[in-house]
């Protein structure tokens, strides 16, 4: 009996070597991840709301990542990741697999290549060189746009992407150069797949990034021919952005300006600038943002606000943030970093105050 239990132990301790042994050895993984996020929000505009919500600082989602070393220093590399919404457990980007989906190549030496449904390089900018994001809570680049109808940064309905584009890009192919000296750049084609005209709902993105010391730096050329406007004319975004940090100190900002080349030539700029102080497990910031249509007179729309973050542990989050709104009389009822629900705010009282407050988990 002795001897069978100690074979039984030995067997199983085999399995488990060879289960842990077989990635390491030949470094391949796949990961779950994922972020919950929840928060309460109250909008003061002409009237009251008070509602949950989900992702104030992360975008909910679960996801697998994975790769598979295929030697001389080449990876087999893919993502799949979706979006929840927290408040009413439904897909946040009206597909499964909405926030990402893709697979590709991936070399130290030539860079990532990479085909699916992947984020474009204006995300990135609007979301890693600003406080709050570009979500839904507190005073984010989620302010910019509207530029009669178009959301470079929230997601143009059309967009050459679709669902949720121009920040993910659907049927695209995505190329990352490797770093040089904190220098990488690339290029994104979202394919139209017109029948008989390659130009049509097309989508090229093209990006420059540095990053040394205390200084990063992107620079984001966005080129969309999507939807009802002409396959020879399109709506360019130009972003250009940065952080700086010091000590416990960071400030970051940016300017992202939309060229409408179609007939109707509806421009539209924006810009940010914000700063963030941490100590201990605590951390505060603030930021200013700017909207405003060019092809408007008194229709900006500002929102100023700060926020505090408090982390119970390496992967739980306290955070809040209070906003104010303040829209132009040209602004129409108004415009917040969040889709403003009826009634909210109307064309002859349209500022709005926003406080939020929720719990981040990472995972």
């Amino acid at each position: 009996m002795k001897a069978l239990t100690t074979r039984a132990a030995l067997a199983a301790l085999s399995v488990l070597v060879a289960v842990f042994a077989i990635p390491a050895r030949a470094q391949d993984s796949v990961t779950l991840y994922g972020v919950v996020d929840a928060y309460g929000q109250y909008v003061s505009g002409s009237s009251h709301l008070y509602r949950l919500q989900s992702g104030g600082t992360g975008g909910s989602r679960f996801g697998l990542r994975g790769q598979e070393d295929l030697g001389d220093g080449l990876y087999a590399v893919f993502v799949l990741e979706s979006g929840i919404n927290i408040d009413d457990g439904t897909n946040a980007q009206n597909a499964f697999w909405g926030r990402q989906a893709y697979v590709g190549l991936r070399s130290k030496t030539w860079g990532q290549l990479t085909l699916g449904r992947q984020y474009s390089s204006l995300f990135y900018a609007t979301t890693d060189f600003s406080e709050f994001s570009n979500l839904p809570a507190g005073p984010s680049t989620g302010v910019i746009g509207g530029f009669a109808g178009y959301e470079p940064v929230r997601g143009a309905t059309d967009s050459a992407a679709g669902n949720g584009g121009p920040i993910r890009v659907n049927n695209s192919g995505r190329y990352e150069s490797p770093e040089w000296n904190g220098l990488r750049g690339g290029v994104l084609v979202g394919l139209g797949e017109v029948s008989g005209g390659t130009r049509e709902n097309r989508l090229l993105d093209l990006w420059g990034h540095y990053g040394a010391g205390r200084v990063t730096l992107t620079l984001s050329v966005l080129d969309d021919k999507g939807g009802p406007i002409k396959a020879d004319a399109a709506r360019r975004t130009t972003t250009i952005a940065a952080t700086y940090a010091f000590d416990r100190w960071r400030a970051v900002g940016g300017y992202l300006n939309v060229n409408d080349r179609s007939e109707a030539d509806q421009d539209g700029s924006g810009w940010w600038l914000g700063a963030d102080y941490r100590f201990g497990a605590q951390r505060v910031k603030v930021q200013y943002v700017q909207s405003k249509p060019k092809y408007l007179a008194d229709a900006k729309t500002q929102a100023f606000g700060v926020g505090w973050e408090y982390s119970l542990s390496k992967r739980a989050t306290l955070y809040s943030s209070l906003t104010r709104f303040k829209n132009d009389s040209h602004a129409g009822t108004g415009r917040a970093s969040f889709a403003l629900p009826a009634g909210v705010a109307t064309s002859s009282d349209n500022d709005i105050t926003e406080l939020s407050g929720g719990l981040r988990f990472t995972f």
